[in-house]
């Protein structure tokens, strides 16, 4: 869903030539999850890796994920908002911070042409013929992690205080896993967290790197339609009709105003219409448009102006067309939509010094997100705000980035069936990472 954007050349040689590599800090912490990841969490990754499940159909990774969490001491509750796992380990007073991993994967054949590459095929939740399945965006990294994460945070129960719950979301690449969880009474049931976290695995990033930003790391995005009613017409006596396709193209080019007058110019927002449809013939004027644009924004407040905006041109073209009331531009605005992503100030700048203090300021970087991708997390964290931090992990070796930065071959991008991640470095340290967060957000209180 995310669909990230790689770094640029100049940024990739530079991180090249620091050495910047996924070599474990050195740590007792490190040393313990390099051990597990040889004795468990690598079969894990292999595991998910061929046996990914499309949206909502999750059903056995959810089991799987389910019983490793269970045999690290959690309370695991499973079939929550569809096929989605909760897992909670109490461990005295303090705060409860949750930990977020997705779990499906996506319609896409694997080519990767690794030795152990998904050749998976499953029925999608919609019915019909089975289709090829990969695990083409991480998500396998994740929920690995997310394991991982449970059975250091078990080990270490005399270093921390509090309560941890881990989340298995189902049907994030549909955008619709974390709002049915929420639905499903998520925190009525399980309690609200002071604190939320998740992360993604980045193509983009040199494997074990950990990429911590403020602001909003990934963007909102609104579907919308935009049905465009005219008079049709003979194509030689266009004078005898009002021409919906010449009536959405002048909307499509007023649109692009919004973000280019109407926001600020350092305030990021995009308007993208991807398909329009109309019209049987070469000479007949139709009476109907359609169009389908995906609307994406970094805050509630650039959404409003956006969306308020798209239904302004679109009625008000209709009305410099001549059309009358009752025929103008009809604003379709789905359901399914996802808020921007806006990580908590103050908790990312602690987390990243808990970061560069655990990790090697070397590991930890501030790349900014050069694409407007969407996410489903903040369903958790928008209403009640939460404070959240959303992370990313690099997952590309040195040997790949460096090959890619000489003119070899380009690093593959999230959704590509080409698509490949170094599991290792990239497992271990979501990992680390997260522990080394949930042990400074949940400290053993002091006597």
């Amino acid at each position: 869903m995310r669909k990230l954007k790689q770094l640029s050349i100049v940024f990739l040689l530079s991180l090249a030539s620091l050495g910047v590599s996924a070599a474990e800090s050195g740590s007792e912490l490190a040393t313990a999850i390099n051990s597990d990841y040889e004795s468990r969490l690598g079969k894990l990754f292999i595991d998910f890796h061929q046996n990914p499940e499309l949206s909502l159909v999750e059903f056995k990774t959810a089991k799987k994920i389910a019983a490793e969490l269970r045999a690290s001491g959690f309370k695991v509750t499973e079939n929550v908002g569809g096929t989605g796992v909760v897992a909670i380990l109490k461990n005295g007073p303090g705060p409860l911070v949750m930990m977020r991993g997705d779990i499906d994967g996506l319609p896409v054949e694997e080519k990767s042409g690794l030795a152990y590459k998904s050749v998976a095929k499953q029925v999608p939740a919609t019915g019909g013929n089975p289709m090829p399945v990969m695990h083409a965006c991480g998500h396998d990294v994740h929920i690995t992690s997310l394991i991982g994460t449970a059975r250091q945070m078990s080990a270490r129960k005399d270093q921390w205080s509090g309560t941890l719950m881990l989340i298995g979301q189902p049907a994030e690449e549909i955008v619709s896993g974390a709002k049915a969880m929420m639905d499903d009474n998520l925190w009525q049931r399980f309690g609200q967290p002071d604190y939320a976290l998740a992360f993604h695995v980045s193509a983009g990033l040199l494997a074990g790197t950990v990429n911590i930003q403020e602001g909003s790391p990934y963007a909102g995005a609104d579907s919308v339609d935009i049905i465009i009613r005219g008079i049709g017409a003979h194509g030689a006596s266009p004078h005898a009709g009002k021409d919906p396709i010449l009536l959405g193209s002048q909307i499509v080019v007023a649109l692009q105003t919004l973000v280019s007058r109407e926001l600020p110019p350092r305030q990021p927002g995009v308007i993208t219409v991807g398909s329009f449809h109309g019209g049987t013939k070469h000479n007949i004027i139709p009476d109907i448009a359609h169009l389908q644009l995906t609307v994406r924004n970094t805050n509630l407040e650039t959404r409003a102006t956006l969306l308020e905006g798209i239904k302004r041109i679109a009625e008000n073209m209709g009305r410099v067309a001549g059309l009358p009331e009752d025929m103008l531009p009809e604003v379709i605005y789905d359901t399914a939509y996802a808020p921007p992503t806006i990580n908590d100030t103050t908790l990312a700048r602690r987390l990243k010094a808990v970061w560069q203090a655990g990790l090697g300021e070397d590991q930890v970087t501030t790349q900014e997100s050069q694409g407007m991708g969407a996410e489903d997390f903040p369903f958790y964290t928008t209403d009640p705000k939460i404070p959240s931090v959303y992370f990313n992990i690099g997952g590309t070796s040195l040997e790949d980035m460096d090959a890619a930065a000489n003119g070899g071959p380009a690093i593959p991008s999230h959704h590509s069936p080409l698509f490949k991640i170094d599991p290792k470095p990239s497992v271990t340290r979501g990992v680390e990472a997260t522990v080394l967060a949930l042990l400074d957000l949940m400290p053993v209180a002091q006597k």
